[in-house]
């Protein structure tokens, strides 16, 4: 979950940097047709499956994101501290319609002005969060951060897939990489090395969600003044950042990534349609499922960023993921149940995500792994954690065991601060 990044710098300088981001993070590569391809073009009868046997040639690569997007905070019109003092007359608004979505923008940092379309006029991205009665609240700019880092890592691993490789990451708590290991892919056609080469990047995409969500309980901070504890485990971002994988995965496999232009053009679309396959609600409803919420996911009497203004969070890293609905009985309680109860009462099951551990036979943390080391200067935050289980460093498969000591530290925490109330 990413936090409000126009308190550290103007608008007018949000926009030159992203501008000046956008314009050097293009990338070009175009399909080649194979032999077979070609000869099964010139068939009286052409068998598709044969004509899709191309191969993809990247010129330029996109420059892998650095700038997350900064975005929200669980909750609804949330007070906001800076230092000891709380903004007077202040609310963080951050609930957003799917009308509101605008166009994206491949790392676009805080601020992008791109077209949705070729002959529309450039808007904003639009980013919030919204509930959907398929997947629950949903965090738009998680979603569009982890198709960008899929984009980036598809056209770094595919031309070398089968190669041993190691893929830099941008520091959070420490040096991190991807370390993708040699084997043999000579038996794949090239379809289906498209499709591995996809799933490992989309994979390996959301395990970085995964560390980042470590990262913020542990410390790491985009600004330093303000800290990012309220954030990690939010009950919708490890979600919303599968889905943002799914929706990169399918881009790939159709061939819509093959310069920033294209990608930007078909996420744009692609993450609209898909939110509408959640079957959003209105601001107004999301807003009032929040207020349905208020003290048991998150406390609307803490200011940001207060570290237990959210109550509720999700420490269940892994390759499946279901979404948080709030339950019926709680939304009824709610004064204002009148606004929701006929898409309660046609609301279809929730949608959980999945991404495969195998793709051709091959399982993917065989051929791949994200390696993060923790700096001297987060050690402090690993005390209550078995020292064997990250003084090394580790990758993504002691994820789910690290985040289960932090639920533990959690609840002890929670215990007491609730206590000195």
């Amino acid at each position: 979950m990413r936090l409000i990044k126009t308190l550290k710098r103007g608008l007018w300088l949000s926009a030159w940097m992203t501008l000046v981001g956008c314009s050097s993070s293009n990338w070009h590569s175009m399909t080649l047709p194979s032999d077979k391809a070609v000869e099964a073009s010139l068939e009286a009868s052409p068998v598709s499956e044969q004509i899709l046997q191309t191969e993809s040639q990247t010129f330029t690569l996109a420059r892998m994101p650095e700038a997350i997007r900064p975005c929200c905070a669980f909750g609804n019109a949330q007070r906001v501290r800076i230092g000891s003092v709380i903004i007077p007359y202040f609310r963080y608004a951050n609930t957003v319609g799917i009308n509101d979505l605008g166009a994206h923008g491949y790392e676009a940092g805080t601020l992008s002005l791109q077209r949705p379309k070729p002959t529309s006029r450039r808007s904003s991205e639009g980013n919030g969060q919204m509930y959907t009665l398929r997947g629950g609240f949903i965090d738009i700019a998680h979603v569009r951060d982890t198709a960008d880092n899929a984009i980036a890592l598809y056209q770094r691993i595919y031309p070398q897939l089968g190669q041993a490789q190691v893929i830099e990451l941008p520091y959070e708590i420490g040096p991190r990489e991807i370390r993708l290991k040699a084997f043999d892919s000579s038996m794949l056609n090239p379809q289906q090395r498209r499709e591995l080469a996809a799933h490992l990047a989309t994979w390996l995409a959301y395990s970085m969600a995964e560390a980042h969500e470590l990262a913020q309980w542990h410390g790491y901070r985009s600004w330093r003044p303000w800290s990012e504890s309220v954030s990690a485990y939010s009950p919708e971002d490890i979600y919303s950042n599968m889905l943002g994988a799914k929706i990169a995965y399918a881009l790939l496999i159709n061939e819509l990534a093959s310069n920033r232009d294209i990608y930007n053009t078909h996420m744009t679309q692609w993450l609209k349609a898909t939110l509408q396959s959640l079957e959003p609600v209105s601001v107004k409803q999301s807003n009032m499922l929040f207020d349905a919420v208020d003290g048991l996911w998150w406390d609307s009497s803490v200011a940001m960023p207060s570290k237990f203004m959210l109550l509720k969070r999700h420490y269940a890293m892994g390759n499946q993921q279901s979404p948080h609905l709030v339950p019926e009985e709680i939304a009824r309680a709610h004064p204002a149940w009148v606004m929701v109860e006929d898409r309660y009462a046609s609301a279809p099951p929730a949608l959980t995500l999945a991404l495969p551990q195998t793709v051709h036979g091959f399982e993917l943390k065989q051929l791949a792994e994200q390696w993060l080391v923790v700096d001297s200067k987060f050690a402090a935050s690993f005390a209550h954690i078995p020292s064997e289980l990250w003084i090394d460093g580790f990758n993504q498969e002691s994820f789910g065991t690290i985040a289960g000591y932090n639920r533990q530290q959690d609840e002890r925490e929670l215990k007491a601060w609730q206590e000195t109330r």
